[in-house]
């Protein structure tokens, strides 16, 4: 089967994500480019169920090259986001916090140094219809020099080098949400903003944090 092992992993990814509690139902998607290749999830597929079989290939025009089933319908975003960057991995979620928080600012400040890990402040891309252009540009722009975003309405997204790492922002992503939900809830006028350099600092701190392998 061609790319086999990224379609276990995309597989992998999305259980995971439901697992987590960062999905509902089937919503999301998830997507690893190799070369002139994307592997993405299929649209409305359990992802309990979901098998590497299940998971479709396609070119970077967006046609089928192995496919049993359509592609997410966020497909064109996908195509959009590996054109106009250097990820290797995009995956797209529906948690609460991002949400709600989407529907509430136009960019979350760094108010949290964890927003180094995407590059700085967080925006959120104006809101489009799911699966279309339009939407795709948006946050083609918003993620410009970023590693993750929220999507206004709708959702957030990350990217990455490789799929294990696009996936492990979200969490992080969504603790940072979750974070500014509370702090504008309790008094927003008095939040405390961390300066260019800090986060500079704290960019720097983190590069390096935690166990090589």
């Amino acid at each position: 089967m061609l790319l086999e092992q990224e379609r276990a992993e995309v597989v992998r990814i999305c259980q995971e994500m439901q697992r987590q509690g960062l999905v509902v139902g089937t919503a999301g998607n998830v997507s690893v480019r190799v070369d002139d290749r994307v592997v993405i999830s299929p649209s409305g597929m359990e992802y309990a169920d979901l098998e590497p079989g299940d998971v479709g290939v396609h070119d970077l025009t967006g046609e089928p090259v192995d496919a049993r089933f359509k592609p997410s319908s966020e497909l064109p975003l996908h195509l959009a986001v590996y054109a106009a960057t250097d990820a290797g991995a995009i995956v797209h979620n529906h948690a609460p916090a991002s949400t709600a928080l989407g529907l509430l600012v136009d960019e979350i400040p760094a108010t949290h140094y964890y927003s180094a890990m995407f590059g700085g402040l967080i925006r959120v891309a104006p809101y489009a219809t799911f699966g279309t252009a339009e939407l795709a540009d948006n946050v083609a722009r918003a993620l410009d020099g970023r590693l993750g975003a929220l999507m206004a309405n709708h959702g957030a997204i990350t990217v990455g080098p490789t799929l294990s790492k696009a996936f492990s922002l979200l969490p992080y992503l969504e603790y940072v949400c979750e974070v500014q939900l509370r702090a504008m809830a309790a008094s927003p006028a008095t939040m405390r903003v961390l300066s260019p350099e800090q986060m500079r600092e704290a960019s720097a701190g983190l590069s390096g944090y935690g166990q090589s392998k």
